[in-house]
């Protein structure tokens, strides 16, 4: 994303110019509307679907940046510094996640944003975030051109977008992990692969599809599905006939949800295998048939397993969140933690006030921050992408996923 559509990208210059000339007041010890109390108002966007379908998941993502910034505050973690946030909506769909980008551009405290959940929706935000020199960290982003361009899958991988970081593997990572799960430890040999034609799901699909074939195994078919849709028999039958021993999904849990559960129907007992798209309860409540036996893979290990999130998971609790941090919470909090050490650093290296070029200092220091995080070490490499590179394989067993192989992936 997982699971995922793109954030926002249409800023206009002119916007970008009187943002940094209203941070630029700040240098200069006006605080102005950003006053909080003596302390300057830096904001935190957050960009992800907290309405629709994923809302679960976008829930998740707005709380745990929102419990970041309360820690900050807490902590006193940058002298001087008051953080909020500003969540905006984008519904999964790409137009509203480039609308809620310009408006987060619009706003002079905004000096970065976490989001969006789906990559489709993040790709019609770079170019506007860019432009700005605003910084964006995605906790659940996983298309690799979002961070090193279109060829990346030719051998040229080129960054595109300075200010463009993710704290989730991409699917490079994930669609092998899961192929060399599927061949080496399931022992499957015959799959059938299926999509959603969207970014994340067609791109994971063929990641996985090469990485399958690589190994020995082979795709005895393919087929398409549309978002949104209820009625998969059609590929459900052709799944069937096609005598495949496991079926690959690349999309969300909405459709992959019914998708298993068609499949079932037709008598095929084959397990559905996704990546974090489909890793979610509702991908098992969507389904009249039992689907114990289903795959997903997801980024990082489980946070509720790491010794790092403890404090996070409490903290979680104790704030009284509506929702669940869900599959993303960890990820969100250190997107939205790294962006607070950068403009700590930024802060420190002015005296500690911010500088007229606050935005472009804070995406120039991202690419040094470096802590330990939620979900283990937390940094990036030249592209903007995570180092840490650690993958969890979950089965349903029983009505409920249960984690059955966490890795660190080594191509």
């Amino acid at each position: 994303m997982r699971h995922r559509s793109l954030l926002i990208l249409t800023a206009v210059l002119t916007t970008g110019a009187l943002t940094l000339t209203a941070c630029g007041s700040r240098d200069e010890g006006s605080k102005g509307s950003g006053d909080s109390g003596g302390k300057t108002t830096v904001v935190i966007g957050v960009d992800a679907p907290l309405t629709g379908s994923l809302s679960a998941l976008g829930q998740g993502i707005k709380n745990s940046v929102d419990l970041a910034a309360k820690t900050a505050n807490k902590n006193n973690e940058v002298p001087g510094i008051e953080f909020k946030i500003e969540a905006l909506d984008d519904q999964a769909v790409p137009a509203s996640g480039q609308a809620n980008a310009t408006k987060l551009v619009g706003n002079p405290d905004v000096l970065g944003a976490v989001g969006p959940l789906n990559s489709g929706v993040a790709q019609s935000m770079q170019g506007v975030f860019d432009k700005a020199d605003l910084t964006q960290v995605s906790p659940a982003n996983t298309n690799p051109a979002l961070s090193q361009g279109d060829n990346w899958g030719k051998g040229d991988p080129k960054r595109v977008f300075k200010t463009y970081f993710r704290t989730c593997a991409t699917d490079v990572v994930q669609g092998k992990f899961a192929a060399q799960y599927l061949y080496n430890d399931a022992k499957k040999k015959k799959v059938y692969v299926v999509d959603d034609k969207q970014t994340y799901g067609a791109g994971l699909a063929a990641i996985f599809s090469a990485e399958f074939e690589r190994l020995g195994g082979k795709v005895i078919g393919t087929d398409h599905v549309t978002v949104k849709e209820t009625d998969f028999s059609s590929t459900a039958d052709k799944v069937k006939s096609s005598g495949a021993d496991s079926v690959y999904y690349g999309g969300q849990y909405p459709e992959g949800g019914l998708l298993s559960d068609q499949i079932k129907k037709t008598g095929a007992k084959i397990p559905t295998m996704g990546g974090d798209g489909i890793y979610d309860p509702a991908f098992i409540s969507a389904s009249g048939e039992a689907n114990d036996g289903d795959l997903a893979t997801s980024i990082g290990y489980p946070v509720e397993a790491l010794p790092t999130a403890k404090k996070f998971i409490e903290d979680y609790k104790a704030g009284g969140y509506k929702d669940p941090y869900a599959a993303y919470g960890g990820y969100s909090y250190d997107a939205a933690w790294s962006i607070i050490q950068a403009v700590k650093a930024v802060v420190a290296d002015n005296d500690g006030k911010l500088p007229e070029d606050a935005r472009a200092k804070v995406t120039e220091a991202m690419s040094k921050v470096s802590f330990d995080g939620v979900t283990g070490k937390v940094s990036f490499d030249e592209f903007g992408d995570t180092t840490n590179k650690q993958l969890t394989v979950y089965e349903v067993q029983k009505g409920a996923w249960k984690d059955v192989k966490s890795a660190t992936f080594e191509d």
